[in-house]
């Protein structure tokens, strides 16, 4: 399958313009990602198609909190990623070209039979997730297109890498996103990740600004990016630059892949950096993979009433009506957010 975003370069070099790697990929050659080859200056997807994973889970398991409370969505994903996270919690998949020789598996499918399946499952939304979507954005943008026509909205779980190009292209179709804030440290994103903050920050400012649905997910790793400072200017960030209605997931995280010289996040971590959300006047601020804490509920910004109670990725109770407070009328930000939808 032929890219859709890419130029030719030298002889038959070609650059690819789906990230923001940018990639100079000479003839047959792949790009950092590991899934789009260069042939005879054809930059190819190696993966259109070929769907690693397939699986029906709630909304709130992207994290998505602010969007269709209590619906599924049909989640799908094929190897590859444009990052190198030392601390990949799906690696076996993600990572899968990279450690293993350019392994591509998957198996061959296309958009209508995905947009059939998630028909089939009562999903109301299709999530492009598990392993990074800008890495088989064509076929994610074929499936989103047939999907809005439809009537089932579309979903990116991602790290944010995706160039101004690929998100034009693709926001007339991109309801919603959860996007990892990995750090707020340029150098963490060299070390650790293979990439840049900036095309992160950028990213995130465009969805804003095209209606996109945003939240955020930070993967808290004790003694890297943990930094109350660092925290404060992340939680800064997000008020200012996207505003204060912006949902922030805060993560445990748990030893994985090649980061495996520290233990779990001490839950008093998740709720320090909690505060500091709440501090910087957030309205939303999550504490994930802890099931069982108060940092799972959605709360009144106005009068404090717990409106969502959750556990884990169910809800126990929704006391939003028609996108409001009901106990003191206030707006809660969110698509679709009462228990009816």
């Amino acid at each position: 399958m032929e890219t859709y975003l890419y130029e030719h370069s030298d002889g038959k070099t070609v650059r690819c313009n789906v990230c923001s790697h940018r990639c100079l990929i000479r003839d047959g050659a792949r790009g950092i990602c590991n899934v789009r080859e260069n042939r005879a200056g054809l930059l190819e997807n190696l993966v259109y198609g070929k769907i690693i994973a397939r699986h029906v889970d709630p909304i709130e398991k992207k994290p998505l909190f602010h969007f269709l409370p209590g619906s599924l969505s049909y989640s799908i994903a094929t190897v590859g990623c444009n990052f190198l996270c030392r601390f990949c919690q799906n690696a076996d998949i993600a990572q899968m070209p990279s450690d293993r020789n350019g392994l591509i598996m998957g198996d061959m499918t296309v958009p209508e039979e995905i947009v059939r399946a998630a028909q089939a499952a009562n999903c109301q939304s299709i999530s492009y997730t598990y392993t990074e979507p800008t890495v088989f954005f064509e076929f994610a943008l074929d499936t989103a297109k047939l999907a809005r026509e439809n009537g089932i909205r579309n979903v990116f779980v991602t790290n944010g890498y995706m160039t101004p190009e690929t998100l034009h292209k693709l926001s007339p179709y991109l309801d919603a996103a959860n996007v990892d804030l990995k750090a707020f440290s340029d150098e963490f994103y060299k070390k650790f990740c293979g990439a840049r903050l900036g095309p992160v920050k950028e990213t995130l400012k465009l969805m804003k600004s095209l209606g996109i649905l945003v939240e955020i997910t930070t993967l808290l790793i004790p003694g890297l990016n943990d930094d109350k400072t660092e925290l404060a200017q992340s939680a800064a960030f997000i008020a200012d630059s996207l505003g204060v209605e912006t949902p922030w997931h805060i993560s445990r995280f748990h030893p994985a892949y090649r980061l495996t010289d520290r233990g779990a996040t001490p839950v008093q971590s998740l709720t320090a950096a909690r505060e500091i959300g709440i501090g910087a006047g957030l309205r939303y601020v999550y504490i994930g993979n802890v099931p069982g804490e108060n940092g799972e509920h959605t709360f009144c910004c106005n009068c404090g009433k717990t409106l969502i109670e959750r556990r884990g990725f169910s809800i126990r109770k929704n006391l939003i009506k028609n996108g409001q407070c009901s106990y003191c009328g206030t707006k809660i930000e969110g698509v679709r957010m009462s228990e009816k939808g």
